[in-house]
């Protein structure tokens, strides 16, 4: 898992740098940490991804979330092997005090839609290995803080939730519903654009 997220990032930089200098998009990428909370395993799990996306003069895009959270359930003693991955594909909106070049600062709110997975192998509690991809949702705010034109920190909140109950494997749409996996995920990281 380490090797496809170093690919993944390298990729996604690769991609950005060498986009063509006269589109009106700005394109970012930003490796970021995150501790997640809020879900009925332990908390304070932490959590790596990287998030890619592009804004229209600045204010209005589109942008792709990947996280991978290591040991999200609990102990490898315990659960064994186990994580939860997802990939999102989301609308973001922001504002950049400062404009669009050089320092600055924009704060964001973003949501969206996408893949969730859960993976348990084996342990002393959890003995049966199990996987399951569930669409889910999320949405968040944070901000930005660039430097210069091209380097700066990011940090934001995130709220995931699966679509999927895991008690019964329908689909709800329901805010309440208690067998749906959820968490918060609080991140920071550096920017490039």
């Amino acid at each position: 898992m380490r090797c496809v997220l170093k690919v993944l990032i390298v990729a996604t930089a690769v991609a950005g740098i060498s986009a063509p200098a006269m589109a009106r998009a700005e394109g970012y990428v930003s490796p970021w940490v995150s501790a997640n909370t809020g879900s009925s395993f332990d908390n304070g799990r932490a959590g790596f991804g990287v998030d890619a996306g592009g804004m229209g003069a600045g204010i209005i895009g589109g942008e792709l979330d990947f996280g991978w959270s290591p040991s999200f359930f609990g102990t490898k003693n315990d659960f064994g092997n186990n994580s939860v991955i997802n990939l999102m594909g989301n609308l973001i909106v922001g504002v950049p005090v400062g404009g669009t070049h050089g320092g600055g600062v924009r704060p964001f709110a973003t949501a969206g839609i996408g893949l969730i997975r859960t993976q348990i192998d084996g342990g002393t509690i959890a003995t049966v290995s199990s996987s399951n991809n569930m669409l889910g949702w999320n949405a968040g705010a944070g901000v930005m803080g660039f430097f210069n034109d091209h380097v700066g920190l990011r940090g934001d909140i995130k709220y995931l939730r699966g679509f999927e109950d895991t008690n019964t494997g329908v689909n709800v749409i329901d805010l309440n519903a208690p067998g749906q996996l959820h968490f918060w995920r609080a991140a920071v990281g550096v920017v490039l654009r």
